[in-house]
């Protein structure tokens, strides 16, 4: 995608580049002189957040929370797109590799208000609407959360699959976790752009709601987990005592059926007239008393 200048007057210019190629880095190399490793940063995907300055260059890499992830779960690339923030004099240079809700939601206030926008505000703008994208995120995983955990105590459903909602739940919460907790560093420097006190405070207390609610999160799919795994060994132990109880009642009926069942001729009972009927009597009397006795110790 082409160079594009979202928006310029007499004390700021912000250049945005989506999907950039090698040429468009070696343009703002050579047109903003901004160091090369600087400008590779942002072709990474994995690459982690991170503030960096450079002579009059000030670079932010942020990471934005995004709808668009894999199925393995396994690098914060795989929920997470970067951007890239160049601060140089009275220039704002951003880049992406994808479409962004904190770029795009950035322009539209700018372009829908009369304010004078300059390249420190507008850097704050896009971190505090990255702040949002993880705010929103982790009110989705919370509802997902809710909602399994309610099938789980209160309806009957597949358990494998449970258990696998639940492992990719705690993926997903941790590395963004892991996002937040390395971008606490490059939110930190945002005082260093001579903004207001209040608002670069009220951008560290949103990275710190953030990042207490995904604590938050992490501790309680742990807890759903463990319940989880507590409820299904708890069914096991019930199946299994269903099972010994009904061995128990058979048990010593087999015996007495086997013993009778050994055909030798020296057993009295066998001759005898009502012998049929004294042994299926002694089998109805053990079960029963085998059925008191399982009562009384509340089986």
């Amino acid at each position: 995608m082409p160079i594009n200048t979202i928006y310029r007057d007499s004390q700021c210019e912000w250049v945005d580049v989506e999907a950039p190629t090698l040429e468009d880095l070696k343009f703002l190399h050579e047109r903003y002189e901004i160091n090369n490793l600087l400008l590779e940063d942002t072709l990474d995907p994995n690459h982690l957040p991170k503030f960096e300055e450079d002579g009059n260059v000030k670079f932010f890499l942020l990471r934005e929370s995004t709808e668009l992830e894999r199925k393995n779960l396994n690098t914060i690339s795989d929920i997470s797109t970067k951007i890239g923030i160049f601060l140089l004099n009275h220039t704002i240079i951003t880049i992406h590799r994808m479409k962004t809700k904190s770029i795009t939601e950035t322009k539209n206030q700018i372009s829908s208000t009369d304010m004078e926008a300059s390249p420190e505000k507008i850097a704050l703008m896009i971190a505090l609407l990255v702040m949002k994208s993880f705010d929103d995120e982790s009110v989705s995983l919370m509802e997902t959360m809710d909602n399994i955990e309610n099938e789980i105590f209160l309806k009957n459903t597949n358990h494998t699959n449970q258990i696998r909602r639940l492992y990719k739940l705690k993926r997903k919460s941790g590395l963004n976790s892991r996002v937040l907790t390395i971008s606490t560093d490059a939110i930190d420097k945002f005082k260093l752009l001579g903004l207001q006190d209040s608002e670069v405070f009220d951008l560290k207390d949103k990275h710190k709601d953030v990042v207490a609610d995904f604590d938050h999160l992490n501790l309680q799919i742990t807890n759903l987990i463990s319940m989880f795994l507590a409820l299904s060994d708890q069914k096991a132990n019930q199946v299994m005592k269903v099972l010994a109880i009904y061995s128990v009642y058979f048990l010593p009926i087999t015996f007495i059926a086997g013993l009778y069942g050994m055909n030798f001729d020296n057993m009295p009972e066998l001759h005898h007239k009502n012998g049929y009927f004294f042994t299926l009597g002694l089998m109805a009397l053990i079960v029963i008393i085998t059925f008191i006795y399982a009562r009384r110790k509340q089986w």
